[in-house]
């Protein structure tokens, strides 16, 4: 027996092993864990430390941030007002919202924004996510943050594409529905969500407060960029709620795949029914439901959804039928697959089915050296501070001259030597090509992507420790 950290589940095995070895080779500060098993909770366990300054450890109790897995929760408190009678799956958005309305354009003529298509992200509005707001910087007010208005520090909230025609992962979206729901109630969100979610779920830890109170502060772990950088002021404070507001633990979110697993199984209705649990998890554009990913077949159909706030990632899986899932949050942002790699340590030792295994992908024929050369002296030139921005368009070049000086050079360059690159996949694809490659280095194996537009311009770059 051993103990690696606090929970109701002590014994030394594979899935610790995997935990503590990614952790320190990753230099994650701390970690927390829910599994669950025949719809319930038979493992919480907590790794690490709260922050690196006072050492106090991470319980399975600390808060985290959930970032983009606040959207799930939150569809669910929508749903909730569907089975209400206060707002509808596919009516017009506008007929229900008072303090703001959706600016109406050449492509909501026809195809109106709905609460379906907004939970499904195929409503066509826009802003992929939100960076939040440091402490003790001024917030904006909602509709501030939907107009784009100052102090938002986000574009406005739009429609730019026909709605129902088109999945692109909106997280504007959910703040049109949270907007929504202050609308038709009349209460502060966090409020209304404890009210209709939370409590009735036992997610009694779990707050969409922004910012906390004092005394939920002290529960907090701190969020890190990396080793060596905290978030300054421990987090950023979201007012956008919906998408990113959520304060929680493994085991309340392991609570509320239980919930959904039981809702669709018709074994509880403390939230919604059956019937709009089965709308919830119906499969649309893009393989996502109603405010949670689909993936698998038949019987092996598993929800998910991943999340990320400055310095917090999340990753939350739950089966259908089976009774399974799984949740695990860090304070840290890690670009490598951590959180994919204890996902699938925890499906082998509770024999998940048909879970999907990530395995190295295959070399094939490389017939543009010139790119891979490219490819290779950018990440050379990059580990030595040097950067060409002419190698770019120009959106992409700003953002990656800021990353090459700062953080993205001191990860490269611990990495060491690179020893060999090698082609591993070659599209073309609307005019633009796309290329993945294996760089090897002296201390990494790093997957890289990129993407060249028709005047061969990089317009995409991104890189990703195996």
């Amino acid at each position: 027996m051993g103990v690696l950290g606090t929970g109701f589940w002590v014994r030394a095995d594979s899935i610790d092993d995997t935990v503590t070895t990614l952790m320190a080779k990753r230099h994650i500060p701390g970690l927390s864990l829910a599994i669950v098993q025949d719809g319930k909770i038979v493992r919480a366990q907590a790794y690490g430390v709260i922050d690196l300054e006072s050492q106090k450890p991470v319980a399975t109790g600390t808060l985290f941030q959930a970032g983009s897995v606040s959207k799930p929760v939150a569809a669910l408190g929508a749903l909730a007002l569907v089975e209400a009678g206060k707002l509808s799956f596919d009516s017009d958005v506008n007929g229900v919202l008072k303090t703001w309305q959706v600016p109406e354009n050449e492509f909501t003529r026809a195809n109106k924004v709905t609460l379906r298509r907004l939970l499904s992200h195929s409503a066509g509005t826009t802003v992929h996510g939100f960076p939040g707001y440091a402490v003790d910087a001024q917030r904006p007010s909602l509709v501030q943050v939907l107009n784009g208005e100052k102090p938002a520090n986000t574009a406005a909230i739009r429609v730019d594409v026909v709605p129902g025609t088109q999945w692109r992962y909106s997280g504007g979206g959910y703040v049109v529905v949270q907007q929504m729901v202050l609308d038709v109630t009349g209460q502060p969100f966090p409020e209304f969500m404890r009210k209709t979610v939370l409590e009735p779920f036992g997610m009694l830890a779990s707050t969409y407060d922004q910012p906390l109170s004092a005394a939920e502060a002290t529960l907090t772990a701190t969020g890190y960029y990396n080793a060596k950088k905290a978030v300054p002021g421990r987090w950023h404070v979201y007012p956008e709620m919906t998408a990113a507001g959520l304060w929680t633990t493994p085991s309340d979110l392991a609570r509320f795949v239980i919930g959904i697993q039981d809702a669709w199984a018709g074994r509880g209705t403390k939230v919604i029914s059956q019937t709009t649990a089965r709308e919830m998890l119906t499969r649309g554009q893009g393989n996502w439901g109603l405010g949670l990913q689909i993936s698998g077949q038949g019987k092996t159909q598993f929800f998910g959804h991943g999340g990320r706030n400055d310095g917090f990632d999340t990753n939350l899986v739950g089966y259908f039928e089976t009774g399974q899932g799984a949740v695990v949050m860090i304070n840290a942002n890690d670009n490598s697959k951590t959180l994919t790699k204890i996902f699938e340590a925890i499906a082998g030792v509770y024999h998940w089915p048909e879970f999907p295994i990530t395995k190295p992908a295959k070399a094939i024929e490389d017939r543009e050296p010139a790119v891979t050369a490219q490819i290779k002296k950018i990440f050379e030139d990059a580990a030595q501070g040097k950067y060409d921005v002419d190698l770019y368009t120009p959106q992409l070049g700003k953002l990656l001259e800021k990353a090459f000086a700062g953080d993205a050079q001191e990860q490269i360059k611990s990495f060491g030597t690179l020893r060999s690159i090698e082609l591993t996949e070659r599209k073309d694809q609307a005019g633009s090509r796309s290329y993945n490659y294996r760089l090897v280095f002296e201390h990494e194996t790093v997957e890289v992507r990129c993407a060249y537009d028709v005047e061969g311009k990089i317009t995409a770059l991104f890189f990703q420790p195996e």
